[in-house]
């Protein structure tokens, strides 16, 4: 099968928040992400793992109701305890088919634990089982 060029492409998660001090705050402060810098464009960017995910200024921030990134980690229970040390809150469910217990719910072949960004972007820590 033939190559195309997005196959080994780097790709980018762009990300609109409301207020870029505020989001860089969190970013930085509260996830840990390693800075790579601003860009001309006004966009703020991050190296996670071999990505990058990319806050840009939008006056009214996310309209997404469904999760925008995903962080893959190898033990969600140690990344949400660690995470709640430095002030993020978890979403906790009670719904058919989606019920968390410690913020974590099971997922058919991961687990997975939601919270948001002062922008209103839906995060996710999840973790492969098998």
């Amino acid at each position: 099968m033939p190559t195309t060029p997005l196959a080994s492409s780097q790709v980018t998660c762009m990300l609109p928040v409301k207020d870029l001090a505020r989001a860089r705050r969190f970013y930085e402060e509260a996830l840990g992400l390693d800075v790579l810098g601003a860009k001309p464009d006004g966009k703020f960017v991050y190296r996670c793992g071999g990505t990058e995910l990319a806050l840009f200024p939008r006056e009214g921030g996310t309209k997404a109701e469904h999760t925008a990134v995903s962080f893959r980690v190898d033990d969600i229970a140690l990344s949400v305890r660690t995470l709640q040390q430095r002030g993020v809150k978890f979403a906790d469910y009670d719904l058919p088919g989606l019920k968390t217990v410690d913020h974590v719910c099971v997922l058919g072949s991961e687990k997975a634990a939601w919270f948001q960004d002062p922008a209103g972007n839906i995060l996710c820590l999840h973790e492969e089982l098998a």
